[in-house]
């Protein structure tokens, strides 16, 4: 009976640790750190930042906004209605029209 005891504190051991180097392993492979001041900054800063929809008006948190280059400015759209919309419309001239009435 003993011998089963210790048998299954064993296997439970070895599962155990396992489990542990293959967090580390894999914790490593992706390359997360502990927190880092800088790019935890500039992720709030950036999730802070609104952009204008120039379809609609609307403000949408740029991380979240839905991007479009048009030559060379870049765009953000809050829906995939409005980008499609601006891309129908066919592009800068029509659209001022829609964003100052909307």
């Amino acid at each position: 009976m003993r011998f089963l005891f210790w048998l299954l504190v064993l296997s439970w051991s070895v599962a155990l640790l396992r489990g542990v180097v293959r967090w580390m392993l894999r914790e490593s492979a992706t390359g997360r750190r502990g927190p880092d001041v800088t790019s935890s900054s500039d992720a709030v800063g950036m999730a802070r930042r609104l952009v204008r929809d120039p379809v609609c008006g609307a403000h949408v948190a740029e991380v979240l906004a839905i991007p479009l280059r048009d030559g060379a400015e870049l765009l953000h759209f809050c829906s995939i209605a409005c980008r499609d919309e601006y891309v129908l419309a066919g592009g800068d001239k029509n659209t001022k029209k829609l964003a100052a009435s909307g």
